[in-house]
């Protein structure tokens, strides 16, 4: 036994350089990168090793008391009192293996942690060899003299391996029991220190030693609980990481050598979106309606604070997937029309039939409930989305300058020629993806200001005026008037918070997406249900289908912050007004200066001011190439054009109290009405592009 001692004294004088603590943590690296909230909440993990499964490092004050306790007991006993080497546990370890056929092992923890920084101290197939077991001792001894015990212990429970791919503490309490390690009890504790000496030992075996050493630690410690514990442990499945709550954002950002990446994210907010979301696809599962996603945007710098891509059990990102957009692109058409002037809130929109020639055949728009309302004012067909008056509104700005704005706004998805989609595009006939949607709304709530979104903190973004910030605000208004709203919802619907928001549902043909896209004082919350392979859902509305999600979201984002209404920008008054007839009851309304109205008469069609209303001026038509030569043709519309006729480039066509269709010919023309002396009573000039295949 002294001359072991000598031995031992005699390799340690053959010092081997070790590393700091400091270093030994900044080499280490987690099998998963994580990703981080913005508050620095580890979110969700994505693996990139799979050559073994470590977790983000611990230290010793978030490791369980009882984890530490059973390591000494079932490791090294001495471990308070030694240098490294316990020279008495090893002279018996060389006394029991000369006269016993079972060997003995008497590695301090320190020794072991030292074969676990370097390789060349690791035992091979047949054990150690002298010199390795010399090095070995040296370095444990060096290890002493520089790092205190609390770090070699931390260090050790990191780098250990537990069993199978778990190495380190972190990740077997985690892949064994799903728990963190200061979470960790005395049964659970014993086992893991059980694992150490033989991590591939069976079930039985890993439980008889557990229960021995809870014994020693505490007699009153129950073996079949342990018996319990393992085998629920070792039949724990290896993906129980628990509930993904980002992966889509974790694949986007967790790229390269970065092990932790800082999101925008918010992971009460990201929790809180997920459950509301799976919440109401559960209840809604009866009606065909079996995924959806969710955004949340901060309106001032962009950034995403909620990301829910699906309802889960699917890897499609509902957040970036293009769906038809419904009635949820009608506020941009409005805000267009007002914006040329065309139209106030005020104005009065005519909700009857209409019939649109298109090369599938006449284009008859409904609305959602197959009634026509009649005449309503702008701020009522907006909010209660009455669809007819929507596509006489295209008409009236022309679909090419629609579509353009649309682009401007960031659907950069609207990617085909305007013609391509026709005069359904005010009904959202047009594939969006619900981050562009809640961009385009967030430009809205920015007064007309438009800039992109990130996932990641960055400096304040210059942002580009896209919309008139007067008529920006008007529709704002409109979208959070729930009278105006309530000709098609009602007034009590989940639309109506008990904060100022602005909101707007729209659901696509044959009900295969429903949307509720809305916006607050500072957020904008987007919401999309339906069913990713396109299947139609059963009897959903706007209010039934998104609306109860984005209202969840919606109160937790303000449990504890209020949203108050914009300031009116420049430019706008309050004007009270009527109507002649009384179509709707006289209230206060918005107006841009110079276009505020005290009454809005409904004249006869003898009374009318003169006008051209189709095609309007600096309309541009397209020529559909798909209808047949000598087929297409645009109809000319006026009013008050009693005893007027048309004329055409200076050619007359005839008396304009009716509508006259025209094959339409490629290039710029004026349409004016005449009177009996043939003096020009009203002018548009327009164009028409394309050309038809022969």
């Amino acid at each position: 036994m002294r001359c072991i001692a000598a031995l031992l004294l005699l390799a340690c004088a053959n010092a081997l350089a070790v590393p700091t603590p400091e270093q030994v943590r900044a080499a280490y690296r987690s099998s998963d990168a994580e990703l981080l909230d913005r508050h620095g909440v580890p979110i969700q993990s994505l693996r990139t090793d799979m050559t073994l499964r470590r977790a983000p490092w611990v230290g010793l004050a978030d490791i369980s008391p009882a984890m530490r306790l059973a390591l000494v007991h079932a490791e090294d006993r001495r471990f308070m009192q030694h240098d490294g080497v316990d020279v008495g546990a090893l002279g018996k370890a060389a006394w029991d293996n000369l006269l016993r056929t079972r060997a003995r092992g008497a590695s301090t923890i320190t020794m072991q942690l030292a074969a676990l920084l370097d390789e060349r101290l690791r035992a091979s197939a047949g054990g150690r060899s002298w010199g390795q077991k010399w090095d070995q001792a040296s370095a444990a001894r060096e290890l002493e003299a520089g790092w205190s015990k609390a770090q070699i212990m931390e260090a050790y429970l990191n780098l250990v391996p537990f069993r199978g791919e778990l190495q380190g503490i972190g990740a077997a309490s985690r892949g064994l029991f799903g728990k963190v390690p200061s979470g960790l009890n005395q049964a659970e504790s014993a086992i893991l220190a059980s694992l150490l000496r033989a991590p591939s030992a069976p079930p039985r075996v890993v439980a008889q030693r557990a229960c021995v050493l809870a014994k020693e630690i505490n007699p009153a410690a129950s073996c079949a609980g342990i018996e319990w514990d393992v085998a629920a442990a070792f039949s724990r499945p290896a993906a129980s990481a628990g509930q993904a709550q980002a992966p889509q954002v974790a694949q986007r950002l967790l790229k390269g050598a970065a092990r932790q990446v800082r999101s925008t994210l918010d992971a009460s907010l990201q929790r809180q979106a997920q459950d509301s979301l799976r919440q109401h696809l559960a209840a809604l599962r009866e009606r065909n309606v079996t995924q959806g996603a969710l955004v949340v945007l901060d309106n001032a710098s962009g950034e995403i604070v909620a990301y829910v891509a699906n309802g889960g059990a699917s890897e499609v990102d509902g957040v970036l997937a293009l769906r038809q957009a419904g009635s949820t692109l009608k506020p941009f058409l409005y805000q267009l029309a007002m914006e040329r002037g065309w139209i106030t809130a005020a104005s009065l929109q005519d909700d009857s039939p209409l019939e649109i020639a298109t090369a599938a055949g006449p284009y008859v728009p409904q609305n959602y409930d197959r009634q026509f309302k009649g005449w309503v004012s702008t701020r009522t067909s907006l909010a209660s989305s009455l669809n007819v008056p929507a596509v006489r509104m295209l008409q009236l700005t022309g679909l090419e300058r629609f579509h353009a704005r649309l682009r401007a706004l960031g659907m950069d998805s609207l990617s085909e020629p305007a013609e391509f989609y026709g005069y359904s595009l005010a009904l959202g006939s047009g594939d969006v993806s619900l981050l562009e949607l809640a961009n385009a709304y967030r430009t809205l709530a920015n007064g007309g200001l438009h800039g992109s979104v990130t996932l990641q903190a960055r400096a304040p973004q210059a942002k580009t005026r896209v919309l008139d910030a007067r008529s920006a605000f008007i529709v704002g208004d409109i979208l959070s008037d729930r009278a105006a709203r309530s000709l098609t919802f009602g007034l009590r619907n989940e639309l109506a918070t008990a904060f100022w928001s602005a909101v707007k549902t729209g659901t696509s043909k044959d009900m295969r997406d429903n949307w509720c896209v809305g916006y607050s004082e500072k957020y904008t919350v987007a919401v999309w249900v339906g069913n990713f392979d396109g299947s139609p859902m059963w009897d959903v509305s706007g209010v039934t289908g998104a609306a109860p999600v984005w209202r969840d979201v919606m109160d937790f984002l303000h449990r504890q912050t209020p949203s108050r209404a914009p300031a009116a920008p420049a430019g706008l008054v309050q004007q009270v007004v009527g109507y002649q007839p009384a179509f709707e009851a006289p209230r206060r309304e918005w107006f841009v200066r110079g276009t505020e109205s005290a009454q809005v008469t409904l004249l006869g069609a003898q009374q009318r001011r003169a006008a051209i209303l189709y095609p309007g001026p600096a309309s541009v038509i397209a020529i559909d190439p798909d209808i047949p030569a000598g087929l297409e043709r645009v109809v000319f519309r006026a009013q008050g054009a009693a005893g007027l006729a048309w004329r055409l480039d200076g050619v007359a066509l005839g008396a304009a109290s009716a509508g006259h269709a025209w094959q339409p010919v490629a290039g710029e023309h004026e349409l004016a009405l005449v009177d009996e002396h043939d003096t020009v009573v009203a002018v548009s000039r327009f164009s028409v592009r394309g050309s038809r295949a022969n």
